[in-house]
């Protein structure tokens, strides 16, 4: 990296940072000869699942594989309706798809971003079967109202926490309200892995009895048609070695947030907001009117940014068919147009917080 630029993501900083632990953890799996199913993923899991204070936690190959699994354990399919925001990354809908059900769209909230649970009540039909709430950016969606919706309509709650690694409401971390929860270990997640992974979490033993491979109930006995999803032993050794450092790590995210927040208050960005529970700043996510402007003069200036996501689901074809509530979806529109993430990750370093603050004050 040259002095002028800052990456809006660093992985490699975060191996380089605990280089000497994964590098140990890595050797000890490739000495076990266990690299599948062995001891690194079960370890990882019973302290994801400690973590998180759920009963159990079960690997997959990707977080995208954990919310289909998850929703599939749920038996939803064919013809059953799921609530999910309409901002959010493509993969909540496509597993909704991949189990044959119909995602719904739905409006989000102007000050979180995420789920907005009137709309929800108005996006219930006869078919609905369950709601996904996303905790975007790192911020927990509003889960009391959702949860009692929920309960009122006799409604599943799958929780999509790809961003929201040890975010709170009270003492209970997102992944823990739900009936079942998702998780991603990308490379750039406030939880990475070196590679792709993810994780089904919940309070059910049973639903997590359905999640592991191939639909066995004993070894090569299949009981129903299932999928190979796995998290391998290599990424879960490196997992395990960085959620020994996640709360710091997210401390180190809440402090460069609070300083973006002092010294770019009183300008024309709409700064996040720590609406419900504890934001861990995947994103340090703000919204401009003149957004593509300014993301182009940030990085003729040396400053990487990320547009999580420039357009919303009902946007996109794969997906523009899919019901919606309301029909102009107008928040997650118009947030989709404005929304510009700046850089954040526990490797920024300070002075180059400085230089993205400076800059885009100097644009502002």
């Amino acid at each position: 990296m040259s002095q002028t630029e800052i990456p809006s993501a660093a992985p490699g900083r975060g191996y380089q940072r605990y280089q000497s632990e994964i590098d140990a953890a890595i050797a000890a799996v490739l000495e076990s000869g266990q690299y599948v199913l062995g001891a690194a993923c079960h370890r990882f899991e019973q302290a994801f699942a400690t973590y998180l204070g759920v009963a159990g936690v079960v690997g997959t190959a990707s977080g995208t594989d954990a919310l289909e699994l998850a929703l599939r354990s749920l038996r939803i399919g064919s013809g059953d309706e799921v609530l999910i925001p309409a901002l959010t990354a493509s993969a909540t809908a496509t597993a909704v798809v991949r189990t044959g059900a119909i995602p719904v769209l739905v409006d989000i909230d102007p000050l979180s971003y995420t789920i907005d649970p009137d709309h929800v009540s108005r996006a219930i039909s006869g078919d609905t079967k369950a709601i996904i709430p996303v905790h975007l950016y790192g911020q927990p969606s509003t889960m009391g109202p959702l949860v009692s919706i929920a309960r009122q309509h006799g409604l599943l709650i799958v929780e999509d926490c790809a961003q929201s690694h040890g975010a709170r409401i009270g003492d209970l971390y997102t992944g823990s309200f739900g009936d079942i929860a998702a998780f991603s270990f990308y490379p750039t997640k406030n939880l990475p892995a070196l590679g792709d992974g993810g994780c089904v979490a919940s309070n059910n033993r049973a639903l997590l009895a359905t999640v592991r491979q191939y639909g066995w109930e004993e070894r090569q006995i299949s009981t129903e048609s299932g999928m190979n999803s796995r998290l391998d032993d290599l990424q879960a050794a490196i997992l395990e070695v960085r959620l020994s450092h996640l709360d710091q790590d997210n401390g180190r995210r809440r402090q460069l947030a609070t300083v973006y927040a002092n010294r770019l208050s009183g300008t024309d960005l709409t700064l996040p907001g720590d609406c419900d529970g504890t934001h861990v700043y995947h994103q340090f996510s703000v919204t401009h009117p003149s957004r593509d402007k300014l993301r182009a003069r940030l990085s003729a200036a040396g400053v990487g940014t990320g547009l999580l996501y420039p357009r919303p689901l009902h946007e996109q074809p794969a997906f523009e068919t899919c019901r919606r509530v309301p029909d102009d979806l107008p928040v997650a529109t118009r947030i989709s147009r404005e929304v510009l993430c700046l850089p954040i990750y526990p490797e920024l370093l300070d002075e180059e917080a400085d230089r993205v603050i400076a800059a885009t004050l100097d644009l502002l």
